[in-house]
């Protein structure tokens, strides 16, 4: 499968907000909110901070052993593991939700980032050993989000009536007869029926989606070593206890989030502003949020009540009943992993950038943030199109109308503008103000007002006249929709669509092998990939 991969700053794509775009750019305006640089340097002072962190190493990789078991494990995983005991190795981490399938392809490129970046640290910082890790956002109960995947502007939906937690739902007939839909459009390609036949394997009837998702990112992944950790674990949320405790009892995460988002609102837009008790409880297929009336903890949906002793012992009972969210899960994942650096998408990042100061409220240390790798994925026939209407790579994120005129300004064999007779005008109208206003300076008004006339109606002139020519390229801004259409669905960005199924069913691994060998580590620029 041959490649021809660009580069382009992620300014110029348009699809990304300024917060991030300054991030990127290392603006004055957010230096305040966050701790490491994007940086060989950054990474130095962030092993620094996290060698000063003590933390329980060997429960981590004895839950992780317990994790696998039953798995079939590459010996890349597993020596990834048991390197995860010594004080020199250290992670890079990336995190997201179990959607069905993976959900958008993004989620591949996350991961595939996380695998080179901890490559390139290994050779880098020789004393020091880097592993991948996949952390699963396997307690988010949005299911309307993590339930439905897209393959060529398809989408697919699993129906079912189960609530909660998504990561505990369980593969039901429902979920089975949607991989059969699923096989009927991507089976047909060369390597469909291998695809399906590995998220059959997976998707067991039965089985849990976290469980399915760790086997099927195992399979993809396993040979890089990534390693996928469920934190929907007591042991873990166990250790993760005096933070929790700390929340239920004060409450300290609102005050310090609130302080940040007011000043962060001075310049940008706030992503995520938290409640008052950032946690939920997760308990069969519920996952409700806790709340604080005066001296009792209430979660009203469950019609639960505690005491503060009640409370506190029902953490020290069952501690995988308490669900951080947002605003704690960055501190959680922190405080079981030895990760310096945390790669996440845009909204991510614009999430963390208020979180230093709660990360500081439990002197837990603040990874290096590193926006995720983005990809626009060009398979050759759109390839074609591209090179045929004389487009490069970053022309492509513009809106059609703009790359009509480019097609317009360049192949026309008429002149539609009117910028030299526009400054003609506009100098003979000066000479006809100066003229009134020596006989009577109220004539000036007259002719500025008789100049602003003539002005629009040319341009009005000038816009018939483009359109007219315009007439004359329909073949080429037939092309253009269909060209947009296809890398740009619903006006978006492939990768936040599109799933990875539609890549691999036609080229098989080596998709995610060309992926990998393109992807960036600490570049910070937009991808784009024939395939």
């Amino acid at each position: 499968m041959q490649t021809d991969c660009t580069h382009i700053p992620y300014q110029l794509t348009g699809y990304f907000s300024k917060i991030v775009t300054d991030y990127l750019e290392e603006h004055p305006d957010i230096l305040p909110f966050y701790a490491h640089s994007v940086s060989l340097e950054g990474i130095a002072n962030a092993i620094k901070a996290r060698q000063s962190f003590i933390q329980d190493r060997n429960l981590l990789v004895s839950e992780l052993h317990q994790q696998y078991n039953g798995i079939e494990q590459q010996a890349e995983v597993q020596d990834n593991i048991n390197a995860l005991s010594q004080s020199n190795t250290f992670t890079v981490t990336t995190a997201h939700q179990p959607n069905i399938f993976t959900g958008p392809v993004y989620f591949i490129y996350k991961i595939l980032h996380a695998i080179k970046l901890a490559v390139r640290l290994s050779q880098q910082f020789t004393s020091y050993k880097f592993v991948p890790v996949y952390y699963m956002g396997s307690e988010d109960a949005d299911l309307k989000e993590l339930g439905s995947i897209t393959i060529n502007s398809q989408k697919y939906t699993w129906q079912t009536k189960q609530t909660g937690a998504v990561g505990r739902m369980k593969v039901d007939k429902n979920f089975i007869a949607l991989m059969q839909q699923l096989h009927g459009q991507v089976g047909v390609e060369k390597y469909g029926e291998e695809l399906i036949a590995l998220f059959r394997w997976c998707y067991r009837e039965g089985a849990t989606i976290q469980q399915a998702t760790l086997e099927l990112v195992n399979a993809l992944f396993g040979k890089y070593g990534l390693v996928v950790l469920i934190p929907d674990n007591p042991n873990l949320k166990r250790s993760f206890g005096p933070v929790i405790k700390k929340e239920l009892i004060e409450g300290f995460s609102y005050p310090a989030v609130k302080e940040t988002i007011t000043e962060l609102e001075k310049k940008y837009k706030a992503q995520a502003g938290g409640r008052e008790l950032n946690l939920f409880y997760l308990i069969d297929n519920k996952r409700e949020r806790i709340e604080k009336e005066g001296d009792t903890w209430k979660v009203k949906s469950l019609k639960i009540e505690w005491s503060e002793e009640d409370v506190v012992k029902e953490l020290d009972d069952h501690p995988e009943r308490f669900s951080p969210n947002v605003i704690l899960r960055g501190v959680f994942q922190e405080t079981i992993l030895p990760n310096i650096a945390f790669i996440g998408g845009g909204g991510e990042l614009a999430y963390w950038l208020e979180l230093k100061k709660v990360f500081e409220a439990v002197s837990v240390p603040y990874p290096v943030l590193i926006l995720r790798n983005s990809f626009l994925l060009i398979e050759e026939r759109w390839y074609k199109k591209m090179q045929g209407l004389a487009f490069r790579e970053e022309d492509l994120f513009k809106p059609e109308q703009t790359l009509m005129d480019i097609v317009v300004a360049r192949n026309s064999g008429n002149r539609f503008e009117l910028n030299g007779e526009l400054s003609s005008i506009e100098n003979a109208y000066d000479e006809i103000k100066a003229l009134a206003g020596k006989i009577d300076t109220t004539l000036k008004a007259h002719v500025e007002a008789l100049r602003t006339k003539t002005v629009n109606r040319l341009l009005q002139l000038e816009k018939k006249l483009k359109s007219a020519e315009k007439k004359k390229f329909e073949t080429e801004r037939l092309q253009i929709q269909k060209l947009k259409e296809a890398l740009f669905p619903n006006n978006n960005l492939q990768e936040r669509i599109e799933n990875v199924a539609g890549f691999y069913a036609k080229h098989g691994s080596n998709v995610l092998q060309k992926l990998l060998d393109n992807s960036l580590t600490l570049e910070q620029q937009f991808t784009v990939l024939e395939v």
